[in-house]
């Protein structure tokens, strides 16, 4: 019996262990409790929708669902200061629930967030959800290790995010692993093989691209575990509602007094050494000029920076702001995100890193961006603001110096991939023939009659 155990805790079957649902509340939209029924009845799965979708109402009445099937507990872990903005949805529906910062509760619905994981035991829960998941991966490794190790000693699991990494399906491994099917180096020896030549897909990792005729089987593959929408139309349901107000992207070029070291003119760098120097040569101008912007705004802004020395200058340019930065405490982080959130004070600085995900500011309609190579970080600090429920235009000016003008090709070329990704997987998630035979990938393979006769 230990043995088997041992067996089935390695095993990558998608079970399909899940139940139907006894509690779905009128007010979620048509959409969401389609997405709330599918996720309870798969047990373990993901829903990748975009900003403003209503994820966190589906996570609450998902893990209020598993709790009365269960009798246990589920726990909803979050980005930092994200948990604040769960509590306040789970109080406006009547979902009760509890923030722990230090692993004690009391309520059947937990909440706490990813850097405070430590304090909880996964045999406490019977259900976990892993709010913007698409952030895990950009821990250290040996926190995103714990995150996906903690996940898979429970029985129901769900993973949201507006996204999975747009451009980076290697994302798509460390969600499908740590929900308990084919593992990251699993999947690659599945569909993908290593690219020797220079036309390859470019996740920022190891080069690899699609083995022959997998390209289709992978994303069908995708969709027996995961669920995704940019809109409701993605699954046949009416847009009413969600219509996003205009983006306006201003790119603003930053001009040095003298070129970077080395070169007798201001020329686009070449290589990521090249880049790091220009970067670091214009840190004033660009910081003058988003400070600038900012300062122009009447009401809330933010300036991204990705930098230290970016921010800290930022913060002195600026004027009336918070400066949200890693040396920080997780209380004082919290703090000042709040600050922000309820307006007052106006004016924020802060890297992607620590708030690009899951925070909701309708509010704010004006950033500044230190540009960087990261689509997935763009996409989402871009999202903090321009998301369904957003009613003003929302302008975001790029910062960037003469040097860092392939960083638009790239991000171009990453957005044209994204797109891609989406549309393979509406595709495949909206395939009758696939529904009706989507554990296809996890079956067990019989032997050939001919083999038998041997």
């Amino acid at each position: 019996m230990e043995y088997q155990r041992f067996i089935e805790s390695k095993s990558r079957i998608n079970s399909q262990d899940g139940f139907e649902p006894n509690w779905i509340p009128k007010w979620l939209k048509d959409f969401q409790k389609y997405l709330v029924d599918w996720a309870c009845k798969t047990g373990r799965s993901a829903i990748f929708a975009d900003c403003g979708m209503g994820k966190t109402p589906m996570q609450l009445v998902w893990a209020k669902n598993v709790c009365k099937r269960t009798g246990g507990r589920v726990l909803i872990v979050t980005p930092l200061a994200v948990y604040g903005q769960t509590k306040r949805e789970a109080d406006k529906f009547k979902i009760e629930s509890e923030i722990s910062r230090d692993g004690k509760y009391s309520s059947d619905i937990v909440l706490t967030n990813y850097e405070r994981l430590h304090y909880f035991s996964p045999e406490d829960f019977t259900g976990v959800v892993c709010d913007e998941s698409s952030a895990i991966k950009d821990f250290k490794a040996k926190r995103t290790s714990y995150i996906t190790e903690f996940m898979r000693q429970i029985k129901y699991r769900l993973l949201c995010t507006a996204t999975p990494a747009p451009n980076d399906f290697h994302e798509l491994g460390t969600s499908s692993e740590s929900l308990g099917y084919l593992g990251f180096r699993d999947m690659i020896t599945k569909f993908f093989k290593m690219e020797q030549s220079k036309d390859y897909l470019g996740w920022g990792r190891t080069k690899y691209r699609f083995r022959g005729h997998a390209q289709d089987p992978f994303w069908q593959w995708v969709c027996s575990w995961a669920r995704s929408m940019r809109m409701p139309s993605d699954m046949g349901f009416s847009n009413k509602g969600f219509v996003l107000p205009p983006l306006i992207e201003n790119n603003v070029i930053a001009k040095t007094a003298q070129p970077r070291p080395g070169v007798l003119y201001t020329t686009p760098a070449r290589g990521m050494k090249e880049e790091r120097q220009e970067r670091n040569h214009s840190i004033r101008e660009r910081c003058e000029i988003s400070a600038e912007l900012i300062n122009d705004v009447d009401g809330p802004a933010v300036a991204w920076c990705e930098l230290n020395p970016e921010g800290d200058l930022l913060a002195k340019l600026i004027d009336d702001c918070v400066q949200i930065k890693g040396s920080q405490s997780p209380e004082e982080k919290e703090e000042k995100f709040e600050l922000f959130a309820t307006q007052k004070v106006k004016k924020l600085v802060i890297k992607p890193k620590i708030g690009a995900w899951g925070l909701n500011w309708q509010h704010c309609s004006n950033m500044s961006v230190m540009i960087s190579h990261s689509f997935e970080q763009y996409y989402q600090l871009v999202r903090r603001c321009w998301r369904f429920g957003q009613a003003n235009p929302v302008t975001v000016n790029r910062i960037l110096c003469e040097g860092q003008l392939g960083i638009l090709d790239n991000l171009s070329r990453k957005q044209e991939q994204s797109e891609q990704m989406f549309d393979r997987i509406v595709r495949n998630m909206n395939d009758p023939m696939l529904l009706l035979s989507k554990d296809k990938f996890d079956e067990t393979e019989s032997i050939p009659s001919w083999l038998q006769r041997i």
